[in-house]
């Protein structure tokens, strides 16, 4: 049993572990005073790649290419990078005990890891069928998707039934993007989720319809308003059939779940206040425990402009929390402070040819803009939400950069509308204003 003390330790391996260690670069460490510890066996990279380039057939992306911080346009932190800047990358290891009283870490082996500040950015775990009793839910070639570990099994997949049938349970990100990516690898996917259109917390049905028309006319079968049941299996353990709540079953060769996530907290529990699922932090991502810090998804945060209290699982969130937190232990050191975390809710995605972007709320009304045709080539149109008389939200299919740039202006502005038809008239050209 090894014993190694740091002055500071980040927990996790995901975005906001590579983007805090490249904060901490930025500001200055001594070689030996951080430590990023993953139970990962590699380096901390963008996790957007792994439902994306990672599952392309020609072309895929692989590590070391998309290791942090590439993602935001920074320089990419290799493994020998975190060596060559001081900080000791710690893989492989996974932390079965944290003792925030004692500021003591105990990993699975019985290492014991002592550490002056903490930034928590344990992140998330896929939510599994198998907790929720799913019968034949532990069958083979029933995949998630969350780590690269898992992105090589889909791989893996991928290739071993070239041209088979996919099932992809789940209608949200992860089941919009990996249709598309099966399907572009030539298996007849069908999609299966129980609400009444696609991606229901961010899509209006308007928008909803033109993606599942869009999908649609790419071969991909969509199967709403049911959840899968229960699993059958080949006498080797290989999923062959897939139960559905209303009674239909689907041949499959691969199953591929998404049906949502969960903060990974318990580590933590009964020894730190939470608040909506999370780890509740200040704007400075400082918790309840002194010198700990949470960051990325296990965090719930002040949102300023919108006044109350929020977990975000998104990307952007998870590289700037990481880089505030940072930023306020150093600040705090030499005696000062950092302005409060300012966060505009930002999301997107990229499948088949499409790309879309979203940027602030989606409450109260919502107008759709522009050509919203799945048949054509280029589709590009857009949302507005307008809550109070204001716009709060905004969305853009195929948007060009200024055109993206105008619709985090309009969000973060919230201008008032004069009318929903001079809103849905107007378009675009109405960001553009701001």
């Amino acid at each position: 049993m090894a014993e190694k003390s740091f002055k500071y330790i980040i927990l996790g391996g995901g975005v906001s572990a590579g983007y805090a260690a490249k904060e901490f670069a930025n500001q200055g460490v001594k070689p030996g005073e951080l430590a990023v510890i993953s139970k990962e066996a590699v380096a901390p990279y963008e996790r957007p790649a792994l439902s994306k380039g990672y599952l392309f057939p020609q072309g895929a992306a692989r590590l070391p290419g998309f290791h942090c911080c590439v993602g935001s346009g920074g320089e990419k932190l290799l493994p020998e990078s975190y060596k060559q800047k001081g900080i000791e990358l710690i893989l492989s290891t996974e932390i079965v005990k944290a003792d925030l009283a004692a500021k003591t870490l105990v990993s699975a082996a019985g290492d014991v890891f002592k550490y002056e500040t903490l930034i928590i950015a344990t992140g998330s775990t896929v939510l599994r069928l198998t907790d929720f009793g799913v019968k034949g839910a532990d069958s083979k070639n029933i995949l998630y998707l969350r780590e690269i570990d898992d992105a090589d099994k889909v791989v893996e997949a991928i290739k071993a039934k070239k041209g088979g049938k996919a099932v992809v349970v789940g209608g949200g990100y992860i089941g919009l993007e990996l249709s598309a990516a099966l399907r572009i690898n030539d298996f007849d996917v069908t999609m299966v989720f129980p609400e009444p259109w696609c991606m229901p917390r961010l899509f209006t049905a308007d928008i909803a319809a033109f993606y599942e028309t869009y999908y649609t006319n790419k071969g991909v079968k969509i199967i709403k308003g049911t959840v899968a049941s229960g699993f059958t299996a080949h006498p080797n353990g290989e999923v062959n059939e897939v139960q559905l709540k209303d009674g239909r079953s689907l041949e499959a060769d691969i199953v591929i779940v998404g049906v949502g996530a969960k903060p990974l907290t318990s580590l933590f529990k009964g020894q730190v206040e939470e608040d909506k699922g999370g780890i509740k932090t200040d704007a400075f991502f400082k918790t309840s425990v002194p010198d700990v810090y949470a960051v990325g998804d296990v965090a719930t945060f002040p949102l300023k402009m919108y006044g109350d209290m929020r977990r975000v699982e998104h990307v952007d969130h998870s590289r700037k929390s990481a880089e505030q937190a940072v930023k306020a232990i150093k600040a705090a050191e030499g005696g000062g402070t950092v302005e409060e975390y300012d966060y505009l809710p930002f999301f997107y995605s990229r499948s088949f040819d499409l790309s879309w972007q979203f940027y602030g709320d989606n409450v109260g009304d919502s107008v759709l803009f522009g050509d919203s045709n799945p048949s054509n080539p280029k589709p590009s149109f857009g949302a507005y939400w307008i809550q109070d008389g204001k716009v709060v939200g905004a969305f853009m299919e195929g948007g060009s950069g200024d055109e993206n740039k105008a619709l985090a202006k309009v969000a973060k502005a919230r201008p008032v509308a004069e009318s929903l038809d001079e809103l849905t008239k107007q378009g675009i050209s109405f960001a553009a204003k701001i």
